[in-house]
């Protein structure tokens, strides 16, 4: 999906990252990027031979070890020696051996609920830390369930949803839980994430989840676990039970004064909204309720100022959003879309991607009555190039600043697995954030 374009959406050139200090020698590798043949794949290694200090252990590993050593060979030459290790979703044998040598596995072999069920059992099983790029409720609910009592057990941080979903989300709301907090401000209340900007599509691997949720959710049990907006937020083997009303809705349309008064028009949703939320609100758990008592959460997007104009826009996006996944769940309409929609493993071009960008905004009230807005910008195409810097960057975090990581195991969310620490590790990436008081 394209946004409007902004004025101010370029970001920072990056700096020059630090060196590697000396690593524990337990796991043969620092990072295992599995899936380095696809699409978002190749650009996350891309990423990782520009980006990671000098020493950083890195392999490559897929299904096909002739196509490894070709996308190998088109990446820059700090990879030139990267090994490659052989491992398919559907080998657990291959997945435990492949989680065994290395400290971090990042993951883009989706959909998730397909093919990610095997590896995220491993890692935790291994204590290797993981992330990946997961847009699919059900398969983290899994994940939970099955994964994070050995995680716990095990010291493996399992971190789920390392990309445009749902990091601009998840650290928008804990930048300004730490801002708040910083300033004695009270404690967040009602919270909602504004797509201020983007430019950029959908990828094929989002559009082939959705493919999948659309298919799960035939099932009377999981389309329940769909609409509860604490899904993520219990237990293994506890999901809450809360009305659908409890938290704001996924598919509302929005005054944009009723956000902040700054605001103007009317806002839309956000097509990612029904997964972002899940996120944000299990962060808030994991982080003890620190968020605050009356803490809730919604996500939007800005269809324009003009108030009539952007009133149609969004009853339309509201609309729009309903029918797709509608269509996408019946047979006949799904296969017309597929001619249409990216593919899995497929993308933009170069140039397409390096003009892309995105600029999030959230947005608090807090408990003493402060209004806070967090913004988070970043180039490339969200989907695709910046998605890439997020998960490789998660990936760094992981391995190198143990130190300043909180001291949390588990299945966990980006802010409460790595925090200040991966806000740091991308601004240093090109990210930009700004977070401040309104008056």
């Amino acid at each position: 999906m394209s946004g409007q374009t902004s004025p101010d959406a370029g970001t920072p050139e990056p700096s020059t990252p630090p060196t590697a200090t000396d690593k524990p020698a337990d796991r043969e590798f620092d990072i295992v990027v599995f899936g380095a043949t696809g699409f978002v794949g190749r650009l996350t290694a891309r990423h990782l031979a520009e980006f990671a200090p000098a020493g950083t252990r890195i392999a490559l590993a897929g299904r096909t070890e002739t196509k490894l050593a070709e996308v190998r060979r088109g990446l820059p030459a700090a990879a030139s020696s990267w090994p490659l290790i052989v491992a398919d979703a559907s080998s657990p044998s291959s997945l435990d051996a492949m989680v065994a040598r290395t400290r971090v596995v990042c993951t883009t072999v989706g959909p998730y609920l397909r093919y990610g069920e095997a590896l995220v059992v491993a890692a935790a099983t291994a204590g290797t830390d993981y992330v990946d790029l997961t847009g699919e409720v059900p398969f983290v609910h899994y994940s939970i369930d099955k994964a994070h009592e050995t995680a716990q057990a095990t010291g493996a941080r399992i971190v789920h949803s390392c990309g445009f979903d749902s990091i601009p989300s998840d650290l928008g709301t804990y930048l300004l839980y730490r801002k708040v907090t910083d300033d004695d401000a009270g404690t967040l209340t009602d919270t909602t994430m504004v797509l201020r900007s983007m430019r950029g599509g959908v990828s094929g691997g989002t559009i082939d989840s959705m493919r999948v949720i659309a298919e799960e959710a035939k099932d009377p049990q999981t389309r329940r676990l769909l609409l509860n907006p604490q899904a993520l937020s219990g237990d293994p083997g506890d999901t809450p039970k809360v009305n659908m009303s409890s938290e704001p809705s996924d598919i509302a349309v929005v005054r944009a004064r009723n956000v902040d008064p700054s605001l103007t028009g009317t806002l839309a949703p956000f097509f990612m909204s029904s997964y972002n939320t899940r996120v944000v609100r299990r962060s808030n758990v994991l982080l003890d309720n620190a968020y605050g008592p009356d803490f809730h959460y919604a996500e939007t997007m800005n269809v324009g100022g003009i108030p009539i104009l952007s009133a149609l826009l969004a009853g339309g996006v509201s609309v729009g959003t309903g029918a797709f996944l509608g269509a996408m769940s019946f047979g006949p309409t799904r296969r017309l879309l597929d001619r249409v929609l990216p593919k899995p493993g497929s993308g933009p071009g170069e140039k397409s991607m390096q003009k892309g960008y995105f600029v999030s905004e959230t947005y608090t009230r807090t408990s003493t009555g402060r209004r806070y807005r967090s913004q988070m910008k970043l180039s490339g195409d969200p989907g695709y190039r910046a998605t890439a810097v997020m998960l490789g960057e998660s990936a760094l975090t992981l391995a190198l600043e143990g130190p300043e990581l909180p001291a949390r195991s588990g299945v966990l969310t980006p802010a409460a697995a790595m925090g200040d620490a991966l806000v740091e590790r991308l601004r240093v990436a090109g990210a930009a954030f700004d977070v401040r008081e309104l008056t």
